[in-house]
């Protein structure tokens, strides 16, 4: 665990430096486009504005009296946004090291600060989003329930998911400049992941006594409370919190391991 506290440590020391990198990786990710970083917009919202118009207006799909949503396509978007944002953040940063390769040949930079950048810049992108989902959905959804206190939920959750995407960013960052075969693995997993967890289906419909397996899936307990917040307008069960601090634990105990068999070699790896 040392080695880990080691680099939160270092990335508070340079944090200045971490929003200049941060800032930069923005602004080359659309480098060149006259539309800059409003396309980094443009397809999250593209996304979510198809789910609601093929389910909730031209099919009017419903879901069961048990679902958090009536409509299919209105349920659809709260899971898929944060299964989009966390898979854009955690990928992102899983590839953060080998991009940095030759910079951190040259320059004795901390590893730490790239997939913090990454996983950083990507949170960026989407934060807006929630909000502008939060301004859409409370009116109708969220307030049914209790109020204010429940949307207080939003922003920790939110945080809790970018250190949860940093934690699994990192750990996988290492892991591919080890074997680069990793990504395409990882990749694969995440296409298959969303199907793993409550965002194409609400969580009664799968069979009760297969539900923990849903559990292994780190999105299971983010969506779920996006989904009590937004659609329900309540504070996330108890469950949904102990569900992402198992995860989190795990991700740090992994990233702590990682850290220390990594330490001498990674440089050499990249």
């Amino acid at each position: 665990m040392k080695y880990l506290l080691s680099d939160l440590a270092v990335l508070w020391r340079m944090r200045a430096l971490l929003r200049v990198l941060t800032r930069r990786d923005l602004s080359a990710r659309f480098a060149g486009s006259a539309g800059g970083v409003l396309w980094a917009w443009v397809q999250p919202a593209l996304t979510i504005a198809s789910y609601f118009v093929v389910f909730d207006l031209i099919f009017a799909m419903r879901l069961g009296e048990s679902a958090p949503a009536e409509r299919v396509g209105t349920f659809l978007v709260v899971g898929m946004l944060a299964w989009m944002a966390f898979a854009e953040m955690t990928q992102r940063a899983m590839h953060s090291l080998v991009e940095a390769g030759g910079l951190l040949q040259k320059n004795p930079l901390p590893p730490a600060l790239f997939p913090t950048r990454s996983v950083l810049s990507s949170a960026l992108v989407f934060a807006p989003l929630f909000v502008v989902l939060a301004l859409a959905y409370w009116p109708q959804y969220g307030s049914q329930g209790r109020g204010a206190a429940a949307l207080l939920a939003l922003p920790l959750l939110m945080g809790l998911q970018v250190l949860l995407a940093w934690l699994l960013g990192y750990v996988l960052a290492v892991l591919v400049a080890a074997l680069r075969d990793v990504a395409q693995v990882v990749g694969f997993v995440f296409s298959v992941g969303v199907f793993a967890a409550p965002i194409l289906f609400p969580l009664a419909m799968f069979p009760e006594r297969w539900r923990w397996l849903l559990w292994l899936n780190p999105i299971t307990p983010l969506a779920l409370g996006y989904q009590g917040i937004l659609l329900q307008g309540q504070w996330p069960a108890w469950p949904v919190w102990l569900g992402l601090g198992a995860h989190l634990a795990l991700a740090a105990a992994a990233l702590s391991v990682v850290l220390a068999r990594s330490r001498d070699q990674l440089v050499d790896w990249l």
